[in-house]
């Protein structure tokens, strides 16, 4: 029995790799710029080791279902409820905010 964690695919089969550069998306420059500022040193909000851990919490259909920033960006959030920094009310009064803006023509 391996106990190698799902997400380690060292030495395992996977095909080639897809060497080619692709233009970074708007998405992937905001995530990122949010990791870089709640990990910065003077806010220290995020740790390289709590944003690995929550990733490797996430299960394996999870984990491989998410892009890679989606998994960075899911990892943040987990962050912040867990430390109390945001509340699930907030994040959802948020995000229902955001939706009914984007629902207006006009208003996004």
């Amino acid at each position: 029995m391996s106990t190698q964690p799902f997400h380690d695919l060292g030495g395992q089969p996977a095909g080639p790799i897809d060497r080619q550069e692709h233009p970074t998306t708007f998405f992937e420059k905001r995530i990122d710029a949010m990791l870089m500022l709640l990990s910065d040193t003077r806010r220290r909000l995020i740790r390289v080791d709590e944003h690995r851990r929550t990733m490797e919490q996430f299960g394996p259909e999870l984990y491989w279902s998410l892009s890679y920033y989606e998994r960075w960006l899911h990892s943040m959030t987990s962050l912040m409820l867990e430390k109390g920094i945001i509340t699930r009310d907030e994040l959802d009064a948020r995000m229902a905010e955001i939706r009914t803006r984007l629902e207006k023509p006009g208003q996004g």
